[in-house]
């Protein structure tokens, strides 16, 4: 009976990571409809022929409250109840229970199907700063980062020299000597 207790923990934790899956404001003591339905379809609980995702949807319908829209983890294992021996046909609740328990432990959200920024060769070779030739290359220093106004506007020397002037801050210097 330990083992099943060391299990329950082990089950608890991977609801709370499928609780917390793509909502922000989630606290991972409570788990919605669409958070269950990917618990059971990333866990292999689904198979499509024993376990269905409507099976896994009125399972989820009937153990949450009337006006609820989330279960608790006990609901959750009162759903596991349930579907435990759909999808273990001819092994008692206890093993069925079990095996489902073993389904889910240690399993965490998939992200299978998120659409990733493509890199092609060609985007990295036009973003490269260090190959900009002309006025363009004026805008980025060194390291490649911008230099924002500076680099896209001619800054005027308003220092009260005349432009190009060698002697530039050497009248206090000649000042003083006189």
């Amino acid at each position: 009976m330990a083992e099943g207790s060391a299990s329950l923990e082990d089950v608890k934790t991977s609801f709370q990571k499928f609780a917390v899956h793509g909502d922000t404001k989630a606290t991972g003591k409570e788990m919605n409809g669409k958070n269950f339905a990917k618990l059971c379809k990333d866990c292999q609980i689904t198979d499509g022929k024993n376990v269905t995702t409507t099976d896994v949807d009125i399972v989820f319908s009937k153990v949450k409250a009337k006006s609820a829209r989330v279960i608790t983890f006990e609901q959750f294992n009162q759903a596991l109840t349930e579907l435990a021996p759909k999808r273990f046909k001819g092994k008692n609740q206890e093993e069925s229970l079990q095996q489902l328990y073993g389904l889910i432990v240690g399993k965490d959200p998939a992200n299978v199907g998120i659409t990733k920024a493509a890199k092609a060769g060609a985007v990295d070779r036009l973003t490269d700063v260090s190959k900009y030739t002309g006025s363009h290359k004026e805008r980025f220093d060194e390291a490649g980062k911008g230099k924002g106004k500076a680099g896209r506007e001619d800054m005027p020397d308003t220092s009260g020299y005349v432009a190009a002037y060698k002697g530039s801050g050497t009248y206090d210097d000649k000042v003083k000597e006189a």
